[in-house]
């Protein structure tokens, strides 16, 4: 909501202050113009400080920080650093896993590697569906523990990728269980999500925290992927790197779980 109000008026001058804000729970002055008699425009704030606003209301909830409770921000910041490091993993895994099918291979077949990516989709989405059947009705119980669930599978998952180039002959088995395990992740994650938004709303802006959630993990995503593939690229036929960047990341992974 963008307004002009007229708050002072007199036979010499005329003074309009414009402020900006999309409920009057968040509204800042941006700028006041004087008519007296000649007419002139005195900003409020630096250039900066107004974009830094208009950047912020993408990422943090409407009337940020009284909307939302005391907590709200030492879990988002841990959050978004798990993801982090989550996506920079994925990528060193991902890394694995491709040259673990062939890719790069002159004997490696199209159709070979086309089955065992769909054999490993669909044991992920038909684990998501046994999941949900026999604990859907228990991740309302305990959030917390879900949650700790969800992220030690993830990164079962992720390891599961990573030691696949190691076991050729039981290749298929390796990535099935790893995609099983990712599966269980994104059921476990999502339901439990609901139930920690409900917590942070203090005004009935559910939905509005949801959103900006998934703006910072959007943004920590491309962050991640960026350095993940800088990371791939550094470690690159040095196992003992990978396998020491990965633990690494891991351990700070579930160190962040004591925060969030």
């Amino acid at each position: 909501m963008e307004g002009i109000s007229e708050v002072a008026k007199s036979k010499q001058q005329l003074i309009i202050e414009e402020w900006n804000g999309s409920s009057s729970t968040k509204l800042f002055k941006t700028a006041t113009i004087f008519a007296s008699p000649s007419l002139s425009i005195h900003r409020s704030g630096s250039r900066f400080n107004h974009v830094w606003r208009r950047v912020l209301q993408a990422f943090v909830p409407e009337g940020f920080p009284g909307s939302v409770t005391p907590d709200y921000v030492p879990f988002q910041v841990w959050d978004s650093l798990q993801g982090l490091s989550t996506y920079i993993r994925t990528m060193l895994s991902t890394q694995a896993l491709l040259s673990a099918i062939g890719v790069g291979e002159k004997s490696a077949t199209v159709i070979g590697a086309t089955f065992q990516w769909f054999l490993r989709d669909l044991t992920g989405m038909l684990g998501g569906v046994l999941f949900t059947f026999y604990q859907g009705s228990n991740l309302d119980s305990n959030a917390k523990m879900w949650r700790l669930v969800a992220d030690l599978m993830n990164d079962l998952g992720m390891l599961m990728d990573l030691l696949s180039p190691l076991f050729p002959s039981a290749f298929a088995f390796v990535v099935c269980l790893g995609s099983l395990s990712r599966s269980f992740t994104g059921v476990a994650s999502g339901a439990t999500r609901a139930a920690l938004t409900q917590h942070f709303a203090l005004q009935n802006n559910a939905a509005d925290i949801s959103a900006k959630e998934g703006s910072q993990e959007t943004m920590a995503t491309m962050i991640g992927m960026a350095l993940g593939m800088l990371l791939a690229r550094i470690t690159m036929g040095n196992p003992f790197a990978i396998w020491f960047s990965f633990l690494f990341l891991t351990m700070f992974h579930m160190y962040g779980k004591f925060y969030c």
